[in-house]
């Protein structure tokens, strides 16, 4: 799903939040997890993906895509940057780490849940609701630590 799916869908689950505060998306690759400037919150979930090889064409499934999210309000802004880590191919010696293809409902179930995360982070509510899981993928191969991208920088919260 292309960026711009993921800010009208992110737009549309915000229609909830104070109507005073505006909020916006923006995907940032540089964010890394536990390096937040001041005022920032943070919030990690793995979900399942789809990656494709632009070296050999070879297509695999993974329940181990980590996305992270950073969030900061300010007095009627809040932003959101994003960073779904990437996956290279096994069967490639020189291969680039590709960008997972999350499927439209787990955009959906990742969003709700980062929604959920800023009302408690950023205007302190207590929903007392545990993140809604994400829909899997079957999966036929073990998770690859070699070749994911949060595992190699030791960011891979292993859920």
């Amino acid at each position: 799903m292309a960026q711009p799916e993921w800010m009208s869908r992110f737009k549309i689950k915000t229609n909830d939040l104070p109507e005073e505060h505006s909020w916006r998306l923006q995907f940032d690759d540089n964010i890394v997890p536990d390096n937040l400037n001041s005022g920032w919150k943070q919030y990690i979930r793995n979900t399942s993906a789809w990656f494709k090889c632009t070296s050999c064409g070879r297509s695999w499934p993974t329940n181990r895509v980590m996305v992270l999210f950073n969030m900061r309000l300010t007095e009627r802004e809040g932003v959101v940057k994003v960073r779904a880590f990437r996956q290279k191919c096994m069967k490639c010696c020189a291969a680039p780490m590709e960008k997972p293809t999350i499927t439209p409902d787990n955009i959906d179930i990742l969003l709700e849940n980062l929604v959920k995360k800023i009302r408690i982070k950023c205007y302190n509510e207590d929903l007392g609701e545990a993140p809604k899981p994400y829909l899997t993928l079957v999966v036929k191969n073990p998770h690859e630590p070699a070749h994911c991208e949060a595992c190699i920088a030791g960011y891979c919260t292993r859920v």
